[in-house]
């Protein structure tokens, strides 16, 4: 293993926990199993590595992302690394509320769903002071 696959590889796990970081490369079929070497070694061993930002401000940008291109499945398995990252239901919340003037109101509703559904299994509760 490359050392950025190895890097990228304990960060998934953080992320996603090993469910959704191992199985996803022992699983992957002969199709999906480079794409799966790529996106752990490139995005998560190298980009998600990178200085400057911290891991929550990346998953939010990459959530912000996700809903302008209205990727749905995308936002549910990166709302769980948000929450990994240390992101709250709140600043989720503001996430989709502050994206619906740049993304519009579909895009918006659509990510939000696809969001609320997650931290709803993953038992993320709002806060106190909400």
């Amino acid at each position: 293993m490359t050392d950025n696959f190895q890097k990228g590889l304990e960060l998934r796990r953080v992320m996603f926990g090993r469910q959704g970081a191992d199985e996803h490369i022992d699983n992957a079929s002969d199709m999906m199993a480079p794409i799966q070497d790529i996106v752990t070694r490139f995005c998560f061993g190298e980009i998600w590595q990178r200085p400057v930002l911290d891991k929550k401000t990346r998953s939010m940008l990459t959530l912000a992302m996700l809903v302008a291109t209205g990727r749905t499945h995308e936002i549910k398995i990166h709302t769980r690394g948000a929450v990994g990252n240390g992101a709250t239901r709140e600043e989720l919340r503001e996430l989709f509320i502050h994206s619906v003037a740049y993304c519009g109101i579909p895009l918006m509703v659509d990510g939000m769903r696809a969001c609320e559904e997650t931290l709803d299994e993953m038992g993320v509760k709002a806060a106190d002071n909400d």
